[in-house]
């Protein structure tokens, strides 16, 4: 099939399009001001949406700093003209609002402030103020109505205990103790895993009682209800050995008790031989649609895609664009889109069509794939709804009207409307206008020539700076299956602030350009992706825009890992600094909340042979940790499950044990991605660490 691409030629460097009114793209006159660590308090994302049925307005969760807490509301926006309307307001954060397909109310989660566990509000939008389902010890997660918008489902962890010894503990003390015997007891973000979270349905008024429906060990997840009303999709992998090889599918359960109703017990009814989730019915119950892989064996080169089956299981399920090979879903990177909430990528039916986000080069856009109502089969190509260097995070979908909250160039996301033409259309503006008056980075692209092929890098500048040769940081993104975006992280504003260049790389392993980009980096950290970190510096220092003699490394997670390989292979950075890395693959293999799987499908390996053993040491940073001489800013958050504190202090100890220039920073409580999502006063902390490891080391 016929893929957009990107036809600018090699080497050539193309300028950011952006893809805004026009009133707000013309360079300003006004003195601009710099960002500085302490712009972060300014910070306003737009976090989550939901569309009326009708697609006459949406619903947007709007997210701010209010002293060193995060506060959110809920603004109401209509899509054809008219001002948004705020809908609630106060200390709290307000997440997940889920409009009623009567249009009438909206259900969201709240947190009061000094709350740890959200409650469930429905706010009538003719007015008055919100009114709290009372769930008892129940906190809610994920939400959604019934068609019938009478009764709502939600997520909530429940018990038994599943590793608790002794009575459950309160006022935040510690457990007795806790006796695991599965490897899925913690996760990132969420720490212990002692209960897990369950299907409940509640009606939707005051005083109502939940009901739970489901009662399985590894819990649900990505509900789903069934257009009549009478059962509600889940995605669940009750198998006994799922915490060893998990694979996901698609389940169903009965809404209601009594005549009627679907079956009591819940069923299967979509799978494949790889892991599927995000289950949405068709319109007539007919067919159920998931995102997965249909292979036993994969690896992370195959790219999740559409899946379609019969919710009667009388078919199996078939790929709607089988040659796509680019993930449907959004794997772009940004911290301006918040990372405090699920991305909602889709897939969402559009009369006999499905609508969903899929990541093409580093930018995600909306696509439509059409469906035979009947088979399940698809109907010609998949077509790409709109173009242009955009990162769609969050879609929505109401009387054939496509929405997403979107990166429009460089600048924050806003709520657009997918007009016909292939635009995204801004029909809000209060996501990014907080960076009026800002120097904000000039983005430009390139292709460099590599030992792969070319690589797509990103060049953030400094505003005004022209082609002068600069202090510069290549900046790793993570995952490997990450990508950097068109619009900037907060950490390359800062860094164009204070006068450098970033030079941002999707070297290969990075995701949405095809499994041939990925293949070669499995298994091979440290080789491919590096070199390909080296040619993409090489090139920008052709170029005549970087000064190869103040030259810095910066990376988190895999970007972490990839900062204290080239420590320790180059000495051409003057300073580095790595953040929740990765330095021995040997201890994290075991130490890190999802190793053992992630290891398998990135093709890592395993330490359950000497092979194994050799394989993973050679991947890891720490066997060169004796050539080390790059003065090096450890940044670590102590909370971390996915890249934990125990692999990165065996770094720092052993370069300070041998009198090299380095530090360690660690911050409490902290999760993974403390540089989106930590406390405030700390993403400042950080912020203002690695500015001034560079402007002591680099620009020196």
């Amino acid at each position: 099939m016929d893929r957009p691409v990107h036809p600018w030629p090699t080497g050539r460097v193309r300028p950011i399009y952006a893809q805004c009114m026009a009133a707000r793209t013309r360079p300003s006159r006004r003195i601009l001001r710099p960002p500085e660590p302490l712009t972060l308090r300014d910070q306003v994302v737009l976090e989550e949406h939901d569309v009326a049925a009708d697609g006459s307005f949406a619903v947007v969760s709007r997210r701010t700093v209010d002293g060193d807490r995060y506060v959110s509301d809920l603004w109401l926006v209509p899509l054809d003209g008219g001002e948004p309307r705020r809908l609630t307001n106060g200390a709290s954060r307000d997440k997940r609002p889920r409009v009623s397909p009567h249009g009438d109310r909206v259900a969201f989660t709240r947190k009061l402030e000094g709350g740890d566990d959200p409650v469930l509000m429905l706010l009538d939008l003719a007015g008055g103020e919100p009114a709290v389902l009372a769930l008892g010890d129940l906190s809610p997660d994920e939400l959604a109505w019934a068609p019938d918008s009478r009764t709502l489902a939600f997520t909530a962890e429940t018990g038994p205990e599943r590793f608790l010894v002794g009575p459950k503990p309160k006022d935040g003390k510690a457990p007795r103790a806790r006796h695991v015997t599965t490897i899925d007891y913690r996760w990132d973000e969420e720490d212990y895993l002692d209960r897990r979270a369950q299907l409940f349905v509640v009606a939707a008024h005051e005083g109502a009682r939940a009901r739970q429906l489901t009662t399985i060990a590894g819990g649900v997840s990505g509900i789903a209800w069934r257009p009549d009303s009478r059962a509600i999709a889940f995605v669940a992998d009750p198998r006994p050995d799922a915490d060893r090889t998990p694979r996901t599918s698609i389940w169903e359960v009965a809404a209601a008790r009594g005549a009627g109703a679907v079956g009591h017990e819940p069923r299967e009814i979509l799978a494949l031989r790889g892991p599927v989730s995000r289950p949405v019915y068709s319109r007539d119950c007919v067919l159920i649609a998931g995102v997965g892989v249909d292979d036993p064996d994969f690896f992370d080169n195959l790219s999740p895609t559409l899946y379609v089956g019969r919710a009667d299981e009388s078919a199996p399920a078939v790929a709607l664009a089988p040659d796509l090979d680019r993930p449907v879903g959004q794997w772009a990177d940004t911290d301006l889109t918040g990372w405090t909430v699920d991305s909602r990528p889709g897939p969402a039916w559009d009369g006999e069509a499905i609508v969903a986000l899929v990541t093409d080069r580093g930018r995600t856009h909306p696509w439509r794939f059409c469906v035979d109502p009947t088979t399940g089969r698809p109907t010609g190509e998949p077509e790409q709804l709109a173009s242009g260097d955009v990162m769609s995070q969050s879609l929505a979908v109401g009387a054939g009207r496509v929405t997403v909250l979107a990166t429009l160039g460089p600048r924050p996301p806003e709520l657009c409307v997918v007009d016909s033409d292939g635009t995204l259309r801004p029909v809000t503006t209060m996501g990014s206008s907080w960076i009026d008056g800002l120097a904000w980075p000039e983005m430009q692209v390139v292709e460099a020539p590599g030992p792969g092929g070319p690589i797509e890098t990103w060049i953030a500048s400094p505003a005004g700076a022209g082609d002068a040769a600069l202090p510069t940081i290549v900046d790793v993104h993570g995952g490997p299956l990450g990508a950097w975006a068109p619009a900037p992280s907060l950490e390359v504003v800062l860094l164009c602030a204070r006068g450098y260049r970033v030079v941002l790389p999707n070297i290969r392993g990075s995701a949405s350009y095809g499994g041939d980009w990925i293949e070669p980096q499995l298994g091979e950290w440290g080789g491919p992706d590096a070199d390909d970190v080296h040619a993409a510096l090489d090139h920008v220092i052709g170029l005549g825009l970087a000064d190869p003699e103040r030259l810095g490394a910066l990376g988190l997670s895999y970007g972490g890992f990839m900062v204290n390989w080239l420590v320790g292979t180059t000495d051409r950075f003057r300073a580095a600094v790595s953040e929740n890395g990765v330095t021995n693959q040997v201890a994290a293999w075991a130490n890190s909340d999802s190793g053992p799987e992630y290891c398998r499908a990135s093709k890592m390996g395993d330490p359950t042979t000497p092979e194994g053993v050799d394989h993973l040491w050679r991947q890891s940073p720490l066997r060169n940790v004796g050539t080390v001489h790059t003065p090096l800013l450890m940044l670590q958050s102590e909370a971390d499950k996915r890249c934990p504190s125990g692999d990165n202090e065996q770094f720092f100890v052993t370069l300070r044990w041998m009198g090299r220039t380095v530090e360690y920073v660690l911050y409490p409580e902290e999760y993974h991605v403390i540089q989106a999502s930590g406390r405030i006063d700390r993403r400042i902390d950080r912020m203002t660490r690695m500015l001034d490891w560079f402007d002591r080391f680099v620009r020196a």
